[in-house]
């Protein structure tokens, strides 16, 4: 075969695949492109096969000839997003016991160095370099760190690398003392791990075949054999493995969306068997931290849909020691909770807006308040309990982020690092405004709009509006550099709060998965149709955009209402779900029927994802014009599922305009991994939009 015209959209051949299902029968035209040796690929991408390989190198062709004319804007996008990036940036070091933990960026270097310093040492002296990122990742198409951290007694340093974006981590170990690495680190991990605060162990998680993590191993933090601690009999669960913040226990976590379960092990014998909390019961969520002399448990128990604090003093906490302690209050969502010695704050959300709340043993709290009518905050654990200052990060649609230190005891605040936008930003020339659409059955959705003071709202703006709504995901308003570069071409981007996600509490969530699952779809439409009442877009006018299970979204929105959209940008898009539901030997599948359903022995989770999967659902009518992403090593979403959806776009769009799909043949479900390459990346994104949207001039010189 020698493979299309690469001026040609591509029409891969139709192979059609039958397949009887809980009485029910279907035809998959493109079943074929799901390689048998996806696994070998994931660690491997040589190992596709050539045939694969071609088409899929075809439709990048194509896409790169259909878009060469905004070549020069993609340019242009990365220059600017770059221009807004401290080259030489680093983070707010994070104090523990002598020394500061920090990492940072060289200039023109994709990746960063992570170091240390004394503690009271003056910025910059007696660094000693821990990890070098930028180093490790020369010559390879791919490098990322998931997780990098000091043992307790700062002699060693891990961190979890992967090299293929197959998310199949190896485990690094170097000794500090003498700079040397470890040989022969834990292979074909996850990215968790956590030293025992003796620094005598690790405690890392093994993924097998299907890349599942499944089984919780101890090692010897300096080499030696490996000690199965925990298998997981289930393969819809996801494990993780932590310290309490006291570092009094190790914790394992087996979880779903619906479903938890702690196992516990005292770090006085980190070899002793891990202890089971309470054991799992269908629909009960809890999580825990021990608090000097009690726990606490963040539970949905006893209808608790938005979740409540509990406390227990008993070694092992089961459900019958629980005693009430923070009541929950329905769509006030209690997101997470961190401990220090006196004081534990938590992160609140309702109405899609975050709030922090500082409550002492006695239960006496206090709200740290703020001002923007939208704005995002993340809790910064840091690495001492014993401490009266806590950290947290503030940004906002307008406001760039800040780390925040924040004492305890008097309210008051540090702030220790502020985002630099080398080019310059003025947040007083933006304005971000929250809106309230409204969905067919009455549900308020959030939406979230940035935009230029003084754009004009006579839907002569062209529009960008993202979602996600999914597995109970909250769609913050945070800060972005890059979408700076559409806002300043007189674009609004807006964000819909739709349901699936958490931005009204969990109940929210609940509301858009499993048999719920449209309401997601209904609400982003809704949100449309609201911006085009209010003069910010107009049908025809409108990019919508979105990835991984806001990938799914697009395609359902572009089934479902073709005529508001002028484009639709779909990252990693999760759109075969029917056929990805029914292959239980894919990675997340087992894991991921509590969300979606099991159409494997569910007749109505068949018959309602039948209804809604976009690929299943593409038909006859005139599509926008669309842009896919994906790549090779996705173990989340595999690559053949843009590109079965694309090609079925193809074939039954009566639409004249072009169905693309850009196919990343060297990384993974995030994209690239080097900060400015992944910049390459959203940059082709944007300039398809303004392309679809305003056109080929659009794209030319100022644009």
């Amino acid at each position: 075969m020698a493979g299309p015209d690469p001026i040609s959209p591509p029409h891969p051949p139709r192979r059609p695949k039958h397949t009887v299902q809980l009485r029910r029968e279907r035809t998959d035209d493109y079943a074929w492109m799901r390689a048998e040796n996806w696994r070998e690929v994931l660690r491997d991408p040589s190992r596709l096969d050539p045939e694969r390989r071609r088409w899929l190198e075809a439709e990048n062709a194509y896409t790169a000839a259909t878009l060469a004319g905004t070549e020069d804007l993609q340019a242009r996008l990365a220059a600017e997003m770059r221009g807004r990036i401290k080259e030489d940036d680093a983070s707010a070091p994070e104090p523990d016991g002598p020394f500061a933990y920090a990492y940072r960026y060289e200039s023109g270097a994709q990746h960063p160095r992570h170091v240390r310093t004394p503690r009271e040492a003056a910025a910059g002296s007696g660094e000693t370099l821990l990890l070098d990122e930028e180093a490790e990742s020369q010559g390879k198409a791919y490098y990322a760190v998931a997780h990098a951290a000091h043992s307790p007694d700062h002699s060693l340093y891990a961190w979890a690398e992967d090299d293929q974006g197959s998310e199949y981590y190896r485990i690094r170990l170097r000794d500090l003392v003498s700079g040397e690495e470890l040989a022969d680190g834990p292979q074909s991990a996850s990215g968790d791990f956590v030293f025992s605060p003796d620094s005598r162990w690790l405690f890392w998680i093994w993924r097998d075949d299907n890349a599942r993590p499944v089984r919780v191993y101890r090692r010897p933090a300096r080499g030696g054999e490996d000690v199965l601690v925990y298998e997981e009999p289930d393969q819809g669960m996801f494990l993780g493995v932590s310290l309490t913040s006291d570092r009094t226990h190790i914790l394992i976590e087996a979880a779903n969306q619906e479903t938890s379960e702690v196992w516990i092990i005292p770090s006085a014998k980190p070899d002793a068997p891990p202890r089971v909390s309470e054991p799992r019961r269908e629909g009960l969520r809890y999580d825990l931290d021990h608090w000097g002399d009690r726990w606490v448990i963040r539970t949905n128990a006893g209808g608790a849909v938005d979740f409540k604090l509990a406390t227990s003093p008993a070694e092992i906490p089961t459900r019958a020691t629980w005693r009430d302690w923070i009541a929950h209050k329905p769509g006030r969502l209690i997101a997470g909770f961190l401990l220090t010695a006196e004081r534990l704050v938590r992160l609140e959300r309702e109405d899609a807006l975050d709030r922090l709340v500082v409550v002492d043993r006695d239960g006496g709290e206090q709200t740290v308040a703020f001002d923007e009518a939208a704005y995002a905050l993340d809790l910064s654990p840091g690495f001492e309990y014993d401490t009266p200052t806590i950290r947290f990060i503030y940004q906002s649609p307008t406001t760039p982020r800040q780390w925040i230190d924040y004492d305890l005891r008097t309210g008051a605040r540090t702030l220790c690092k502020v985002q630099e936008v080398p080019s310059g930003h003025d947040p007083a020339r933006y304005e971000a405004r929250r809106l309230t659409a409204r969905a067919p059955d009455g549900a308020e959705v959030p939406i979230t709009v940035l935009m230029r003071c003084g754009t004009p709202l006579d839907g002569s703006a062209p529009l960008l509006l993202y979602g996600y709504g999914a597995y109970g995901h909250a769609e913050t308003p945070m800060f972005s550099t890059a979408r700076l570069s559409l806002v300043d071409r007189g674009w609004i981007w807006a964000s819909a709060h739709v349901r699936g996600g958490s931005d009204k509490g969990w109940g929210w969530f609940l509301d858009g998965r499993g048999a719920n699952k449209t309401n997601t779809f209904v609400d982003f439409i809704a949100c449309a149709e609201h911006l085009i009442a209010g003069g910010y877009g107009r049908a025809g006018r409108i990019a919508a955009y979105g990835g991984s299970a806001g990938g799914m979204l697009m395609g359902a929105v572009a089934n479902l209402r073709p005529d508001l959209w002028g484009a639709v940008i779909a990252a990693v898009p999760f759109v075969d779900v029917l056929n990805t539901m029914s292959d239980d030997t894919l990675p997340l599948t087992p894991p991921e029927w509590p969300e979606w359903g099991n159409p494997l022995t569910d007749e109505d989770a068949y018959d309602l994802i039948a209804s809604y999967s976009p690929y299943d659902n593409v038909g006859p009518r005139p599509y926008p014009a669309i842009l896919a992403t994906g790549g090779l090593t996705d173990p989340r979403v595999t690559w053949w599922e843009p590109q079965k959806w694309v090609a079925k776009l193809r074939a039954l769009s009566t639409g004249a305009r072009p169905i693309l799909l850009r196919l990343n043949l060297e990384a993974g479900h995030g994209g690239a991994s080097g900060r400015f390459d992944r910049l390459k990346e959203v940059a082709l994104d944007y300039a398809f939009a303004i392309w679809a949207i305003e056109g080929q001039r659009a794209c030319g010189e100022g644009a």
